[in-house]
């Protein structure tokens, strides 16, 4: 069996069982999710289609948790005005395991709605942090006894000599 969903704004093609990501719910892991926007239930040799919804169908799912999906980056430039914007963007999603599809709401039981609590997941331990090493002391340089004789200045270099103006020869 399987079914056609809407939540977030998009459609979703669900049997028991899967695991998707939808844009994000408001309910915390280990509570449970309902979406009574059924569009579509086919369950082998009947289809039911909504118009737009179907009135009684409900699919049950859990929540797992929430997360950040991956950056997509937005650029915009105009050509020849200088113009230039990189951002990025990570969209908050809600993975979802669907645990129930029905056609008729009156059949979900209280334990059907009942919140399950999740095991904690585990998380890597964060790797230590390197503890800071205090610079070596630096050793003071003895003091020189003899201070090196500096070179002598070069003498100053001599004036070039001014150039004579050229003369031009005068024809008779």
């Amino acid at each position: 069996m399987h079914a056609v969903i809407m939540t977030g704004g998009k459609q979703y093609r669900v049997t028991e069982g899967d695991v998707l990501a939808v844009e994000k719910l408001d309910l915390e892991p280990g509570r449970k999710a309902h979406f009574d926007r059924v569009l579509l239930i086919e369950d082998g040799e009947t289809v039911l289609v909504g118009a737009p919804v179907l009135d009684n169908a409900m699919v049950l799912g859990l929540v797992l948790e929430n997360f950040k999906d991956e950056k997509v980056l937005v650029f915009k430039k105009k050509r020849r005005k200088q113009y230039r914007r990189t951002r990025g963007h990570r969209q908050q999603l809600t993975k979802v395991r669907i645990t129930r599809i029905t056609m008729d709401r009156t059949r979900i039981t209280a334990d059907d709605l009942a919140e399950e609590k999740l095991a904690p997941v585990e998380k890597p331990a964060p790797a230590p942090k390197p503890k800071a090493v205090a610079p070596a002391p630096v050793a003071e340089k003895p003091a020189k006894a003899a201070a090196k004789a500096k070179p002598a200045k070069k003498p100053a270099a001599k004036p070039k000599a001014e150039k004579k103006p050229a003369t031009t020869k005068k024809t008779k």
